[in-house]
């Protein structure tokens, strides 16, 4: 398999940031506006994991873990040893399995709209997501990027089905995992996204954030909650996101 990838920016002497996309998203449905704003003051990498977009699928099924491995790869292969993530919805499940399964090629994660386990998601949310065809997404952004930039247009019915599947087996992780993360975290989310902003908070806990002291310090952890804002438009937000991002990137 080849991991489609692209390279923007310049590389001057610090980590790169990441980007990993969302479930039948690509770089430009995830992307496509936040970009270019990253890319002015560094490296980016954008990927496009196993089955999406310019990425060929193989016989194997769509998981966090296979995603994360296909990362380091890509990494590996690239000559980078250490790399800033930035991943929304499944892609921050991506970067969240690469920050505690890979620690030591993570320098900081950027997690938005993300939940350890299934309880983090409204109650309801994904019921009836086994009923899903793939005609149902005919004319969405998702399918016309797809149409586009796929090399075999035709495996769209393919790519719904093995997500269905994962979205039945959503991966987890335990409060202990979370609590070890070496990288400093920031979350983010939307006011009405599928994550409950309880979740957020409770991981935010977690990761050592929100704990009244010395005014002059801060934790390392960071949480955002973007108002007016829905999972669908977490990535919209770029006006928002990118001067935040950037300044908790580039934070000693």
């Amino acid at each position: 398999m080849d991991l489609y990838h692209e390279v923007h920016g310049n590389d001057r002497g610090g980590r790169p940031l990441v980007l990993v996309h969302g479930a039948l998203s690509g770089i430009g449905t995830s992307f496509g506006l936040i970009l270019p704003a990253l890319a002015r003051a560094r490296q980016v990498i954008a990927v496009e994991l196993q089955g999406h977009g310019r990425t060929p699928d193989v016989d194997r099924p769509l998981t966090v873990e296979h995603f994360a491995a296909d990362v380091i790869g890509l990494l590996d292969g690239l000559g980078v040893e250490r790399a800033d993530v930035f991943g929304w919805s499944m892609g921050a499940a991506v970067a969240l399995r690469l920050g505690t399964d890979h620690p030591e090629r993570v320098g900081r994660l950027v997690l938005a709209s993300v939940s350890v386990d299934d309880t983090g998601l409204h109650p309801g949310i994904l019921d009836g997501i086994q009923d899903l065809r793939p005609e149902h997404l005919h004319g969405s952004e998702l399918h016309e990027e797809y149409l586009r930039t796929a090399p075999d247009p035709a495996g769209w019915p393919s790519l719904v089905t093995k997500m269905k599947t994962l979205d039945a087996n959503l991966p987890r992780w335990t409060a202990a995992q979370v609590r070890a993360l070496a990288a400093p975290v920031m979350i983010v989310l939307g006011d009405s996204d599928i994550v409950r902003p309880e979740h957020a908070v409770a991981m935010f806990r977690l990761l050592g954030g929100g704990v009244p002291g010395d005014l002059t310090g801060l934790p390392a952890s960071r949480l955002a909650v973007l108002p007016g804002t829905t999972h669908a438009t977490v990535p919209h937000r770029a006006e928002w996101l990118a001067p935040m991002i950037e300044e908790f990137l580039d934070t000693p």
